[in-house]
């Protein structure tokens, strides 16, 4: 980035931050600040402010190019060590992000769809599965490439780095073992010494993971009758385990008439010896039912960001603030307000007007439904365009005399 860029994101920011107001967290007083700003001279943390005042007068003062604060709680927060701050508890947090997302689409707008989807998911299970009401969550669209997730509740305060890892492994699904779901599990009734077993599931009312995994049956089961019975015994021997007899014999259970109903009442034992099939088909489509939480070394597949949700002093962007990598809005959103928002229009803070850029790296994006497919050389793009790439790293600000030389030709 030149000087003359430098300057304008320095002169944009600024009168951003003049005209708008940062939205600090509950309790800023007992956070850690930190800044990173356009000069590349480091993060410059370990601050900390008694109002909310103090945080604005101190960001249009000094313009930053990031803005964060702690997720911890400290009793001195402007000390200058971690241990002198005294951690008094942290709220928890998680960071979904399209980059670690297995899959996902190259476009800048599929992803931030993709990751979205991701969100809505988490949030359901937070709500669901560990009970904690709509008050105490808050969403964030980070102004990067996904989501973050903030849960203030007493309850989990003083949770430390492996309880939070045990929740990220829950909301992913990982180390669900199929032979606690499923079972052969006596028949009702007395059956005297020839006792009759038959293979179960969680019903379709289950709580938790049980539920999910009768909706992922279901869900494979009915897309499977849909097709012929060649497509559906090629597709199920792929499956290591799984030979076409058994592929045959197995579609042809799923034919029956009251199938979806037995099932959704837990009952799987739709013909003999079915029961390793049904393990070997869970583990692949249980898959989609978990949120992707971090990163799961050993697969390399992207699962949120599980560093962040674990560490307990981590820093993260504060709401109201731009991001320095896109000039994108850190937007708080209700959850209500999630399902409708477009980042690429919602997110926008910069106007139409035409600022003239030195395209340096060939790029495409999306902005208010517009694609853009740049190539290297000169271009006039609107103000939330042109920021939005010069924040990137990939177009340039233009010098007077350029500009005049760029009009002329």
């Amino acid at each position: 980035m030149n000087a003359l860029t430098e300057n304008l994101l320095v002169s944009r920011f600024r009168s951003y931050y003049l005209e708008s107001s940062l939205e600090p967290p509950p309790k800023l007083d007992s956070r850690e600040w930190g800044f990173l700003f356009f000069d590349d001279s480091g993060m410059r943390r370990h601050k900390s402010f008694f109002s909310r005042g103090e945080v604005v007068d101190y960001v249009r003062a000094m313009v930053p190019r990031h803005v964060y604060h702690s997720a911890a709680y400290y009793q001195r927060p402007g000390a200058p060590t971690m241990k002198e701050k005294i951690w008094q508890g942290a709220d928890l947090i998680f960071d979904l992000d399209a980059d670690h997302l297995q899959n996902a689409p190259k476009s800048y707008s599929g992803m931030l769809e993709t990751v979205k989807k991701e969100t809505e998911k988490l949030l359901a299970f937070l709500m669901s599965d560990f009970g904690f009401s709509e008050s105490r969550l808050a969403a964030v669209f980070s102004g990067g490439r996904g989501y973050h997730i903030h849960v203030r509740d007493q309850r989990i305060l003083s949770l430390g780095s492996d309880e939070r890892r045990e929740i990220v492994d829950y909301l992913a699904g990982r180390g669900l073992e199929m032979d606690r779901f499923i079972v052969m599990a006596p028949m009702e009734g007395d059956w005297g010494k020839d006792r009759a077993f038959r293979l179960r599931a969680p019903a379709a009312e289950a709580a938790g993971w049980g539920k999910r995994i009768n909706r992922s049956i279901i869900f494979f089961v009915h897309s499977l009758r849909q097709q012929s019975e060649a497509d559906a015994i090629a597709l199920l021997s792929k499956r290591k385990g799984i030979g076409p007899k058994r592929a045959s014999s197995f579609y042809h259970s799923l034919q029956k008439e009251n199938v979806l109903k037995e099932i959704a009442s837990g009952n799987l034992d739709l013909f003999r010896g079915s029961a390793p099939i049904w393990k070997i088909l869970l583990e692949e489509f249980l898959d989609e039912e978990g949120v992707k939480v971090g990163f799961d070394l050993d697969s390399e597949r992207g699962k949120t960001d599980e560093p962040v949700t674990a560490d307990v002093r981590r820093l993260i962007r504060c709401p109201g603030s731009l991001h320095g990598g896109s000039g994108l809005r850190v937007t708080p959103l209700s959850l209500t307000d999630l399902e409708e928002f477009d980042p690429l229009h919602d997110a926008l803070v910069f106007g139409d007007e035409l600022i003239p850029v030195q395209i340096t790296k060939p790029f495409r994006t999306e902005m208010k439904g517009q694609a853009y497919n740049l190539a290297e050389g000169r271009e006039e793009l609107p103000a939330h365009v042109a920021i939005f790439l010069m924040c990137r790293g990939v177009a340039e600000a233009l010098s007077a005399r350029e500009r005049a030389k760029n009009l002329a030709q």
